[in-house]
């Protein structure tokens, strides 16, 4: 007998490619049904079923405050009843932009998009337009959106241009892509020597959060602030991730590096489509109208949008916000790896403000080859014996987790008690 879950997947699947509209949902990394959320509310969601869930995911990450904050609903709600869009400036933007410059300093001035994938594609095409140069470099492991230039994986040799991981991305399209291994200064350095004088930028997540939760050390990204000064190149930090997800200031504050560009979403906007792309004035000036690097977007800034971005960034500025949310996310951590040590399962657990990764393995990964060597298989048991449980972590083994403030010590609790009789389980 199916339930509401499996007649909607199947209902889905006829109109919609996969039966999902971004593919990580479709569960096909863990197998089984996915699950067809109809409302949430702190630090829970509730699917067709009526089944509660604890929600891990946050909605990837936007619902730091908890899901249905009172507070942001009221903005939406009272900029709704005043237009859905114009098309033309609001005050909002200007608010959002002056709340993004003060708490990120290396944002000089931001142009706000829809999209994580806008940022990052818009923040490249500034970089190539602001040095004349092609080459951008990348690291394999770390996404930044679905733009062509940016679906490669790493080619056979070091120093080899990428091959594309989507079909529909021309081999010519990537050629000035250069993939390199995430956290290795020497070879940062062996790429520069060969090609820094074409190197337009280079592209990261100081906190990768797509091949699972994997910290840059601050070697490799000193490196990288170096050599991009050194040769003219521009530093871009993806942070649409753990940009005001893992500190007030971002991934940036933590390191202390300040990037040329910086990249945004998720979280600005409250769990609405909002994204931005900011940085240096001088670089800025080459946006249009202003200069020749053309961007436009009938929704870019949005009001109803932007209401409940710039809300979540009141709210994330209370008095320690962040060390709570640190302090909850490293409890959850600690607890599932106690728990794992007493069952005798090979675990281990990291954490960085409100994102977690686990990692079935000995040791916490530093690459996209380390993670790739973690046992997928047992985490795809580990998923379902929580999800069963009415514990909802991200599907698939290669994403990072991600902690509210509305995640308690009796929440913890609770997902700590689900996990000893998972691991339990998986060794019985």
């Amino acid at each position: 007998m199916t339930n509401k879950n499996e007649n909607l997947f199947l209902r889905a699947q006829k109109t919609t490619p996969g039966g999902v509209n971004s593919p990580v949902r479709a569960f096909r990394s863990v197998g089984g049904t996915p699950r067809f959320i109809q409302r949430a509310e702190g630090a829970y969601f509730w699917d067709v079923e009526d089944k509660r869930y604890i929600d891990y995911i946050g909605s990837w990450g936007p619902a730091i405050v908890g899901h249905a904050h009172p507070k942001v609903v009221q903005a939406v709600q009272e900029a709704a009843a005043r237009g859905l869009g114009f098309g033309a400036p609001t005050e909002g933007e200007i608010e959002m932009a002056e709340e993004i410059c003060k708490l990120m300093p290396s944002i000089e001035q931001v142009r706000l998009v829809s999209s994580g994938t806008e940022a990052t594609m818009s923040a490249l095409r500034l970089a190539r337009g602001a040095t004349n140069r092609d080459k951008i470099i990348k690291f394999e492991g770390c996404y930044h959106g679905h733009a062509d230039s940016l679906l490669v994986k790493a080619g056979s040799g070091l120093l080899t241009l990428g091959n594309p991981t989507s079909a529909g991305v021309p081999e010519d399209f990537i050629q000035h892509t250069l993939v390199l291994d995430y956290n290795n200064s020497q070879q940062l350095e062996d790429c520069f020597k060969a090609h820094g004088k074409d190197i337009a930028c280079v592209i990261v997540e100081p906190v990768a959060g797509n091949m699972n939760l994997i910290k840059a050390t601050p070697e490799f990204l000193r490196t990288m602030r170096r050599l991009c000064t050194e040769y003219g190149s521009v530093l871009i930090f993806d942070e649409v991730m753990c940009g005001f997800r893992v500190a007030l200031g971002g991934a940036q504050s933590l390191y202390d590096i300040q990037p040329d560009i910086t990249a945004l979403g998720k979280i600005i906007g409250g769990g609405l489509p909002v994204a931005a792309f900011g940085g240096r004035a001088d670089l800025m000036a080459n946006m249009a109208p202003l200069g020749r690097v053309y961007q436009a977007g009938t929704l870019s800034g949005n009001p109803v949008a932007v209401a409940a971005g710039l809300t979540t960034l009141k709210l994330i500025q209370e008095p320690n916000f962040y060390e709570q949310l640190s302090s909850q996310t490293n409890k959850l951590v600690r607890g599932l790896s106690e728990a794992a040590r007493k069952a005798g399962v090979t675990f281990c657990a990291d954490s960085i403000g409100g994102m977690f990764g686990l990692y079935f393995a000995q040791s916490i990964p530093a690459s996209y080859t380390e993670m790739m060597a973690t046992d997928s298989a047992k985490f795809n048991r580990f998923f379902h014996l929580m999800l069963d449980a009415g514990v909802y972590l991200a599907p698939s083994a290669f994403e990072a987790g991600f902690v509210s403030a509305q995640h308690d010590d009796a929440i913890i609790a609770a997902s700590i008690a689900c996990a000893e009789k998972a691991f339990e389980q998986l060794v019985s």
